[in-house]
């Protein structure tokens, strides 16, 4: 299972009634972060998330809203008593710009590692065994990623094959994460013995601060989530929107559609955007399976 929640849907700068974009994925205890703007540990506690959980902080790019909230939210970690080690992950020049921000929080009880994305490269982190995380370059003013997140499921453990094999319950977890085991009369059992079949990975598609273009559909085909920018939904402001290189409502439900993606949530709002839902009939005339996301949304994947 695969919790996504969103503790902030602003863009550009936080307001009393958003936080700045971020996302926040957890399975079984290990939780991947999405860009940390300003404020972003204050979002994150609001929906009462244990930041001692996080295993990889992932940067879309290097503007002040998606990064500017680093060195509080890294110290923060270490105040809820992280000591292994954090992976930091995001495009080219990540090192020297965290490196920078870290003058202001010095001598962290956690060693970070660095991986720094050239434009579609994977990461599969050691602490985090069932899942990899996919990059893709994006379009906008700067050098900016977009991230796949998939979890691989443990296969469908069968209990009448166990316990047809006289194997002690006591044993099942183990055969379940995928080890051997001996049985006390030296038969060897392996998991394959209890098992059904693999289940489906969970996919989720995460998205801001880009111009709309088709090669994004085909990254993020078939996800059981997409999250993408929805910079505003009125469309006599697309041109405005389109030359600080963002998207609109429209477009990212256009995405969707391409991609054939379960569900859409819409995010990263401009700070002139009062009410999101207002737009959001158009989108669905696209999508219908979009929605205007709000602070602390959240699902728990697969349905």
């Amino acid at each position: 299972m695969l919790d996504v929640i969103l503790p902030g849907t602003g863009g550009m700068l936080p307001s009393d009634t958003r936080w700045l974009s971020c996302c926040w994925l957890e399975s079984q205890g290990k939780a991947v972060l999405i860009d940390c703007g300003e404020g972003t540990q204050i979002a994150l506690k609001k929906q009462n998330i244990r930041l001692g959980n996080i295993e990889v902080l992932l940067i879309t790019h290097f503007h002040a809203d998606h990064i500017s909230g680093l060195p509080g939210l890294l110290l923060s970690i270490g105040n809820y008593g992280k000591t292994t080690p954090l992976i930091i992950a995001g495009p080219k020049g990540l090192a020297r710009v965290t490196n920078a921000l870290l003058t202001i929080a010095p001598n962290l009880p956690f060693p970070i590692e660095f991986t720094e994305f050239t434009e579609n490269n994977s990461l599969e982190p050691q602490s985090f065994p069932s899942l990899r995380i996919d990059s893709f370059r994006l379009r906008h003013g700067m050098n900016c990623l977009g991230y796949k997140i998939t979890l691989f499921r443990k296969p469908v453990f069968n209990p009448e094959k166990a316990a047809a094999l006289n194997i002690p319950v006591q044993l099942y977890k183990v055969l379940h994460a995928g080890e051997n085991i001996t049985l006390e009369s030296g038969e060897l059992i392996t998991p394959s013995m209890v098992l059904d079949g693999e289940r489906t990975p969970v996919t989720v598609g995460y998205y801001t601060d880009t111009r709309a273009f088709a090669e994004i559909a085909e990254f993020v085909k078939d996800c059981d989530l997409l999250i993408a920018e929805g910079m505003h939904g009125d469309e006599t402001l697309r041109d405005k929107i389109h030359a600080k290189k963002h998207s609109m409502f429209r477009e990212s439900a256009k995405i969707a559609a391409l991609a054939k993606v379960k569900r859409l949530w819409l995010t990263h709002y401009s700070p002139a955007l009062a009410n999101p839902r207002e737009y959001l009939p158009a989108a669905r005339a696209i999508f219908p399976k979009t929605r205007t996301a709000h602070d602390g949304f959240k699902i728990t994947l697969p349905e």
